[in-house]
């Protein structure tokens, strides 16, 4: 008698799968991702999800994007739902990315996520992120008495995450925070003669100039660190 080959993974052997490639992947996260939208696994008649092929491969679109281009999920579940209008039904290929040295990753308008939700979509701990807030690198906005965090937020976060593989610890980047304001101090100073026009092309044209030197500034301090740690390992 011949037996049946199983065509479809349990969300346990999905995480086997998986982890390898995305260490920080749990259980709790794919069921998240699940409840936003972005998944829909068969169930079994007892309730069991059932991954197949498929669903193995769009996982891995999505955990791709969230990782190498800091994509919020709502962000990601559009580009998906985009490219499946334009594709047959099935595999979604991811879009190859080469992001130019000086991309900024842009975080998108009218985000709110809740510590639960930052925590399940990045995979850092809630612990880690209230620590992160108290040190003033994330900070949570208040709605109706509910806190949440938006697009800047999720942006920070992301990168910060890649900041603690290093065992860097959320107090050592507050040194970037205090960088950052006096920064935007500077650079408000230089823009603020157009901002006092108060119409629509000067503050047009100083929002263009914050971007234009948001963008020397990261040249600049890439090009100074690079030089000063070419000179420390010539000297070392």
């Amino acid at each position: 008698m011949s037996v049946a080959t199983r065509n479809y993974m349990s969300i346990g052997e999905i995480l086997v799968t998986l982890k390898t490639e995305f260490p920080d992947i749990t259980i709790s996260k794919i069921r998240f991702l699940e409840g936003e939208g972005l998944i829909d696994p068969e169930r079994t008649p007892s309730g069991y999800r059932k991954f197949r092929q498929e669903d193995v491969d769009r996982l891995r679109v999505i955990l791709r994007m969230q990782r190498d281009e800091y994509l919020p999920l709502k962000v990601i579940k559009e580009r998906l739902e985009k490219q499946e209008r334009e594709e047959e039904p099935g595999f979604v290929k991811p879009v190859p990315v080469e992001p130019s040295e000086d991309q900024l990753a842009t975080p998108p308008t009218g985000l709110h996520m809740s510590v639960e939700e930052m925590s399940a979509a990045t995979g850092v701990e809630r612990s880690r992120i209230k620590e992160l807030e108290s040190f003033g690198i994330l900070s949570a906005h208040g709605e109706n008495g509910e806190p949440y965090y938006d697009g800047d937020d999720f942006v920070v976060l992301s990168i910060a995450k890649d900041f603690f593989k290093y065992g860097i610890e959320p107090r050592h980047l507050m040194m970037y925070r205090h960088f950052a304001e006096r920064e935007a101090t500077f650079f408000e100073s230089i823009v603020m003669p157009m901002l006092r026009q108060r119409n629509p092309d000067a503050r047009r044209a100083a929002a263009e100039s914050l971007t234009d030197l948001a963008s020397l500034s990261r040249k600049f301090k890439q090009a100074l660190l690079r030089s000063n740690l070419r000179q420390y390992l010539q000297t070392s």
